[in-house]
């Protein structure tokens, strides 16, 4: 009963077909991947225990080196990712509430002001918003890496020392704030308007609105947006090489110059990112259907009483509409 009425239910046939031709694809590109990636580097001696002993051969004597500097580099990885995250969510909700708030401004009238304040609080609502809203786009469309190097090599000039860790959290914080902000500011703009016509009729400020009605359900609504915004983050966290921060890839670069192994260090290094990243991936899938979860229940309508009391409470209401 659940067929889709974008397309046709594929019959017998047609899933034998598929399911063939997935076969033959799987098998050509294990064929390809045996003979194109594989074989030359097993015939360069990638695969030898010379270049991997030190990554999953305990006795080597580099061993334990080599896995307690990743292990430094891992935590300033996610101590990066960690900061960065919270400061662009804290930042990112402020400067979407903000550029809501500005665009309400920008509609209303002050009546009952002298004219030269309506002129000067109408102008400076415009104002604000074209500003707010040139330094989204400008921000937004700046690379990343440009943005982290900037900070670092600009605030110096204004005698603003920091730690590197700093320069990277600022950057990152910069870059993917404006993004976050962007996401909420669409999905609160995207809510049914008579959210905003109840919520004005029961006297609450826009302030308000936007606080208690529109932000809950815009975060609800963009959860998966937004978790995908946090996974760039962490992966961003490996462009603090470019200000000689610890993390992990730069961490990695120094391994591979004294052990001259570049692909055993970058495909472990790799597998940590996907680990985090698959796991941020599960999360956002729980909190999503938790969410989910529990609207249903709250919008479940009340169950309909037993016929025997129906009757019951039917019966008492015929016999007070009588008596009346």
């Amino acid at each position: 009963m659940s067929q889709s009425v974008l397309y046709d239910v594929p019959g017998p046939r047609q899933r034998r077909i598929t399911l063939i031709g997935s076969i033959v694809a799987t098998i050509a590109v294990l064929i390809g991947a045996y003979f194109f990636v594989y074989r030359p580097l097993d015939e360069n001696g990638q695969f030898s225990m010379e270049l991997w002993g030190p990554l999953i051969d305990p006795s080597d004597e580099n061993f334990s080196l080599v896995w307690e500097r990743i292990g430094i580099g891992f935590g300033n990885t996610l101590m990066a990712a960690v900061l960065a995250i919270a400061s662009s969510l804290v930042v990112g909700t402020l400067l979407a509430v903000l550029r809501i708030q500005l665009k309400s401004l920008t509609a209303r009238r002050f009546t009952g002001m002298a004219a030269p304040v309506t002129y000067l609080l109408r102008g400076l609502s415009l104002f604000l918003a074209a500003l707010t809203r040139f330094c989204v786009e400008v921000f937004r469309g700046l690379p990343v890496v440009i943005t982290i190097f900037f900070v670092a090599r600009g605030f110096p000039e204004f005698g603003i020392s920091l730690s590197t860790l700093t320069y990277l959290v600022i950057g990152l914080t910069i870059y993917n704030s404006v993004v976050i902000a962007e996401i909420l500011r669409s999905g609160m703009e995207g809510l049914p308007g008579g959210q905003r016509e109840a919520a004005a009729a029961i006297g609450l400020s826009p302030l308000q609105t936007t606080g208690l009605i529109l932000l809950p359900q815009a975060f609800r609504i963009m959860l998966p947006a937004l978790i995908s915004q946090l996974v760039v983050v962490l992966k961003d966290t490996s462009l603090g090489f470019i200000i000689s921060y610890e993390e992990t890839l730069n961490i990695g670069k120094q391994i591979i110059g004294v052990l001259n192994n570049p692909i055993p260090v970058y495909i472990v290094i790799g597998v940590l990112f996907i680990v985090v990243n698959y796991s941020l991936s599960k999360l956002a899938q729980y909190v999503q259907g938790r969410l989910a979860r529990g609207r249903k229940t709250t919008d479940t309508p009340t169950a309909a009483p037993p016929p025997a009391i129906a009757a019951a409470l039917g019966a008492q209401s015929t016999a007070q509409s009588g008596a009346s």
